[in-house]
This record gives structure tokens, sequence and C-alpha cells, in this order.
């Protein structure tokens, strides 16, 4: 069953119960209503009609203080009365019947309801129809004690009866035109009102077929509806975003293993083809032999150089915490620019460092980093091209800036060039460097760290790679300290 088809039972059923109560309520207080009036009228016709049963005897408790010399009162048409002895027998009855030819007779129940009571007090019931479908009678039965006689009094309920049908056909029928106006009313209503949530499961739908950029309507705050729609559309963009994000991981893990592949693959191969030239012939001839020993020394321990950075970058990618213990930042920078300047003598590699500069982390990481952006600067440059390495304290942050003179990266290489394997030299050729593992290792240490790393670069104008961590608590104190001296 539909939502629709479900609020419109449900209001129906509502308003369907609600009528009926108010028809009841008021059905019962005008029957009650009636029937008080006939009960003054019965209370009012014993004088008149005791009278007349009495044939001129007076009867002082019934009578009262009636005037015989006045006609009767226009008493109800078809009251009757009956006058009985002590023992039930019916002295004498009367029907006003006003000029009908026949009226019926109440079919009085026996005992008689009040008729042995001895306080005076009248007794009131009411009779059901007669025998030929006659009508329903109010009786009132009075004892008079002191004369051993009952006086009955009966007045047809036909006026109240057809009151009362013709008040119940009424309600019935407004019961039913309210019902069928507001089925029709309240089914316009709903459609119009569930329209934007129809949208709103037709635009589901199309999302389900795997269109998240669908957006559902309206959304807007000023409604149920539109708020709910607020919410989808925000929990869609949240959707959109972590698919997005989940298909750029799975790509670059695609790549990433593609990558890795090639990159172990080309040592793999070297070291077969040197083991089958060693079975050819080589290990008969000690020069080839040794050239061949050599290379395959050479390219097992490249490929395990990069099973090791790869290791690296797993367990970087994995979210663990790197050691945190106070590191001399600026004995790191120095020991490694001692290391490049042994390393390649004929390079002017100039240090701005201060003497002491603390950070926390893992002091074997920090040097990694250092030690790749150096050897970054050497491999991408010529020779004879100044590098400057700068190291300072800013804003409770230890700044690392390795500069060269290079010839700089054009914008859609800086913008890769922190990714795992990726090499400006698109032929991948060994003289230029390795795998392309060292910048995105530095990216990786130094956010684990709670760093971040920048490239600033123009074509012809060299590179700057910059490095920021965080200043260890007391490197902070200590900085403030000499600020608030100078």
């Amino acid at each position: 069953m539909s939502l629709r088809t479900r609020l419109l039972l449900a209001l129906l059923g509502l308003v369907a119960v609600g009528l009926l109560v108010a028809g009841i309520a008021t059905y019962s207080s005008l029957r009650s209503f009636l029937l008080t009036r006939v009960d003054q009228q019965l209370r009012g016709a014993r004088g008149p009609v005791a009278f007349t049963l009495a044939s001129g005897v007076q009867i002082p408790d019934l009578s009262g203080a009636y005037d015989t010399s006045r006609p009767p009162p226009n008493l109800p048409s078809g009251t009757y009365g009956e006058l009985r002895g002590a023992g039930g027998a019916v002295l004498n009855k009367i029907s006003f019947a006003y000029g009908s030819e026949t009226q019926p007779t109440p079919r009085l129940p026996s005992p008689l309801p009040g008729a042995s009571a001895q306080n005076g007090e009248a007794t009131l019931f009411d009779t059901g129809a007669t025998s030929d479908n006659g009508p329903a009678f109010r009786v009132l039965v009075q004892a008079v004690p002191q004369d051993q006689r009952v006086l009955v009094v009966a007045v047809p309920l036909t006026e109240t009866t057809q009151t009362m049908g013709r008040l119940l056909g009424i309600e019935t029928l407004v019961f039913a035109l309210v019902l069928a106006g507001l089925a029709v009313a309240a089914w316009l209503l709903i459609k119009r009102d569930l329209r934007p949530l129809e949208a709103m499961a037709d635009t589901a739908g199309e999302i389900a077929a795997g269109d998240l950029t669908q957006r559902v309507a309206p959304a807007e705050p000023r409604t149920e509806v539109g708020r709910l729609g607020l919410s989808l559309n925000a929990m869609l963009e949240q959707i959109e975003v972590a698919f997005a994000e989940r298909a750029a991981t799975e790509e670059k893990l695609r790549r990433f293993l593609a990558d890795a592949s090639h990159e172990l693959r080309t040592p793999l191969t070297s070291i077969r083809g040197y083991a089958e030239v060693f079975e050819r012939g080589a290990k008969d001839d000690p020069e080839d032999l040794a050239t061949a020993m050599r290379r395959i020394e050479e390219e097992s321990r490249r490929m395990g150089v990069m099973v090791d950075e790869l290791l690296l970058l797993a367990r970087l990618g994995e979210g663990r915490e790197p050691e945190r213990e106070p590191v001399d930042l600026a004995r790191v920078v120095a020991d490694a620019v001692g290391d490049a300047r042994a390393a390649d003598a004929g390079r002017n590699i100039s240090l701005d460092a201060p003497a002491e500069l603390v950070v926390t982390g893992d002091e074997h990481q920090l040097r990694q980093v250092v030690a790749n952006l150096l050897g970054n600067a050497r491999k991408h440059t010529p020779p004879d091209c100044p590098v400057h390495v700068r190291l300072f304290g800013e804003v409770g942050e230890a700044v690392l800036e390795v500069t060269d003179e290079g010839p700089g990266l054009t914008p859609e290489i800086a913008a890769k060039v922190f990714e795992p394997f990726y090499r400006a030299d698109k032929s991948r050729a060994r003289q230029s460097g390795g795998a392309g593992l060292g910048l995105a290792i530095v990216a990786a240490i130094v956010e684990a760290h709670g760093g971040s790393v920048a490239l600033r670069t123009q074509p012809g104008d060299g590179a700057t790679f910059s490095m920021r961590l965080p200043l260890s608590s007391s490197q902070v104190w200590e900085t403030c300290r000499r600020r608030g001296r100078a």
C-alpha cells in the first residue's frame, strides 16, 4: 500500500471517528432533551387524566387544585390513561384521540413497575412498539396508597421517534458527504504535497543507477521536505566525494603497482641476463666473470634499496606514528650538507642555519628527508650549479629550504613531483637517478611528522623545496624568550 493511500485512509478514519462521536453526542443530547419534555407533559397530564378517569371524583394527590369548571388542557394526541385498583384490575381507562378513529394503546408490562410504591413518587419508563406496529410510549405510573389505586398515564413517542429518525438520516447524509468531500480534497492535497517526494524517489533511482551528479529538489529550509532535500544533497555530495576519492586511490594504487612492477622488472631482467651470460661461459673468463658478478651485485643492491623504499612508503601510508623524541634539526642539516659536499666536491653547497633548532620526531627519518632533498638537487642540476640550504625558525615552525639555480620545472611537472615513481624524464633513463621515490618519501615522512612540503619553481629560475615541521615545546619557549630579550 502506497504512502498516499495510507495517509488518506488514516485521515478518513480519524475524521470518521470524530464525526461518529459528534453524531452520537448530538443524538443522545437531543433524545434526552425530548424525553425530558415528554416527562414534563406526563407530569402535567396526571391531574386531567386522573379527574377524567375518576368520573368527577377528586383524587387529591393526583388532581391537586384542578379546576373542573375549566376545559381540560390540550394533552398530546394519543395520551392514554388507566386507573387500576389495588389488585391490578383496570377500573377505567381513557385515550385522548382527538378525532382519530383508532388509537393504539401501550403494551404495559406485568407486574407494573412502581405500582406498589409507598412513597408517592412517580415511576417513568418506556415501552416497546404495540403489536400492530404502533408507536412506543412513555409511561408514568403513580400509586395512591390511601386510595389503594394506581394511576397510569402514557404519551406516545411518535414525534420523538420521528425527530430522532430525521436527525439520524441527516447525520448519516452529512457524514457521507463530509467523508466524500474530504476524501477528494485530501487526495488532491496529499498528491500535491507528495509530488516532491516522488521527484526525490525518481532522483534516488537515477543515483542508484550510478549517476552521482544528480541532486534532489526542492532543497530549501522553509519546509520539512525542503530540509530533507538539503540533507540528501549534502549526503550525496559527501558520497560523491568519497567515491571520487576511492576512485582516485584505486587509480593511484594501480599506477603504483604498475610502476613498482616496471621498476623491479628492470633489475631482475639485468640479473637474469648476467646469470645467463655466466652460464654461457663467463665463468671461464675471469674478466667476464668479474663484470657479471659486479653487475648482479649492483642491480641486487639497487633492487634492495627500491624494496626498502617501497616498504617505507607502505608503512607511512598505514598511518603509523613516527618516534617522538627531540631532534636537533640544525645538526641533522649540517651533517647532510657535509655528506653532500664530500660526495660532490666540485659543487658549491652553502648553508645558512642556527646553532640549534630542536623539533620532535624520528631522527633517522628526518636525516633521510634532508638527504633526499639534497640528492634531488644534485641529480637534476648541472654539476657546477650552486645549491643553497637555509634553516630557520618561524612562528612555532622549523623551515628548511633547499634552493638550486638549475633550469627549474614547468607547473605541470611541479604539480606531480611528490607522487611515487614520477620522474620528469619519461624515458626513465637510469643516468637521471633512481625510481622516483625520493620526493614521495620526503612528503610522506614530513606529513607523518605533522609538517608540510612545497615547491616554488619557474622554468629558468631554479627550484626551491621547502619543508615545515613543528618546533618542540621547549624550542618554542626558548625562541619566545630570546625574542623577548631582543
